[in-house]
């Protein structure tokens, strides 16, 4: 059965596959807010994602990660800020952002249970934008994350949670995206397939895929991404790479300055 997808080989570094980080970034978010109401979930966030490049958030549960990727995507309503796609502001309708260039794989898969495999990958092909030819043809999504061809018929609810998660990832993959945003794809499997996704991420990556990853998993998400902001408070405390140990990682979790370049104020 087809669990794990298919890549043999364990995740390595990423190192920015395809193009090299545009200066401008492709992905450009500028003081970002968003409330709940009266609880701000995300305190004035700026970040870029260049070309090509694999851009992590990191933070500890409640620190406004997953309410920032949804804010990008418009599907919640952004109190404040700029998001723009190559310099191009962002709609906020989130079907609108699809069809812009972004897809998510949000935290949970969220597949139609009742929906066969192929009948949600299809729904990843309908946002492709027209007039261009996919990045990624079916058939090589299909080789890089192989449930999706064995399952096709098969109800989406009656998978596993990694072939779940090969599915998910597959659909936002269909819809032919620039940049890919993932929230805690390793969330509920177990080490062999966080290893496999994320080798199979890696190739994806390669081949001109922009990555914006929040993950749980700060250790590996360093090691994964090319750098990475450490969101703590709904505020980013400072921009880590691969030098930025773990205990600076941890200690700006509970508050202790930054000493790793690249700090925000």
């Amino acid at each position: 059965m087809s669990e794990t997808v298919a890549c043999s080989a364990a995740p390595t570094p990423s190192t920015g596959g395809g193009p090299a980080p545009s200066a401008h970034g492709l992905l450009e978010v500028s003081g970002l807010r968003v409330a709940y109401g009266r609880a701000q979930a995300v305190d004035g966030v700026s970040f870029t994602v260049g070309e090509g490049e694999v851009v992590g958030i990191v933070g500890p549960n409640g620190a406004g990660k997953s309410s920032t990727l949804l804010a990008v995507m418009g599907e919640v309503r952004r109190a404040a800020g700029d998001v723009r796609l190559r310099g191009v502001p962002l709609p906020g309708r989130p079907e609108n952002v699809v069809r812009s260039g972004m897809a998510m794989v949000p935290e949970g898969r969220h597949l139609f249970p009742s929906m066969t495999v192929q009948e949600n990958l299809q729904l990843g092909r309908l946002a492709r934008r027209r007039g261009r030819a996919p990045r990624l043809s079916d058939d090589e999504v299909a080789a890089l994350f192989p449930a999706t061809a064995e399952f096709a018929r098969r109800r989406a609810g009656l998978l596993s949670g990694g072939q779940q998660q090969q599915v998910a990832i597959a659909r936002a993959l269909l819809s032919d995206p620039d940049v890919l945003l993932l929230d805690e794809p390793s969330l509920g499997l177990s080490p062999t397939i966080v290893t496999s996704v994320f080798s199979a991420l890696e190739r994806v990556n390669a081949l001109g895929v922009a990555i914006l990853l929040v993950e749980q998993r700060a250790e590996m998400t360093l090691e994964f991404c090319s750098r990475s902001y450490v969101l703590v408070g709904g505020r980013i405390r400072f921009e880590a790479d691969r030098r930025t140990s773990m205990e600076t990682v941890m200690a700006a979790y509970f508050g202790a300055e930054p000493v790793a370049s690249g700090s925000q104020p």
